[in-house]
């Protein structure tokens, strides 16, 4: 066992949510508990939840890869993700992508040299009108991100 005590007391109760015979359909939130004590599902992390929940690995690994919000490589303590969608892009998305770049120093799928930060492009967000959008370590939406809303982010996610 991979994780925490805690962590798999957290999928039981999303196993729970579903018929005995289908712990598989748990799979998504599984690798979202996983992601948030391990910071990145390794190989040998799916492996785990595979079995936890009594699915093959590849199984696993195919949602994992899927979906953008699973982590299949080590990535900064808060990961910012920018969507540069055209209506995001067209509304400030790449004035605000190249600030982020030029305060962090990285481009898109790189981690800044502390650690602290990894910047990802986006695909849409459902937040059109809200651009600049960015979503912060898959869970915290931003909008309206004018360089200085950037900056203030930025600091406090350093704290």
């Amino acid at each position: 066992m991979l994780l925490s005590e805690q962590s798999y007391k957290r999928i039981d109760r999303e196993v729970a949510k579903f018929p005995p015979d289908q712990k598989q359909s748990a799979v998504m939130a599984a690798l979202a508990i996983a992601q948030d004590e391990k910071g990145w599902l390794a190989p040998e992390v799916m492996q785990d939840v595979a079995n936890y929940l009594g699915m093959p690995a590849i199984a696993v690994q195919e949602v994992a890869t899927f979906y953008a919000m699973y982590n299949t490589s080590p990535v900064g303590k808060h990961k910012i993700t920018i969507c540069t969608n055209l209506p995001c892009a067209l509304s400030g998305g790449e004035k605000a992508a190249h600030h982020l770049k030029e305060r962090l120093g990285v481009d898109y799928r790189e981690t800044t040299q502390d650690g602290v930060f990894t910047l990802l492009e986006g695909e849409c967000m459902g937040a059109c009108g809200d651009a600049p959008v960015m979503l912060v370590d898959n869970k915290r939406m931003c909008s309206w991100m004018s360089n200085d809303k950037i900056d203030a982010l930025l600091e406090e996610l350093k704290k």
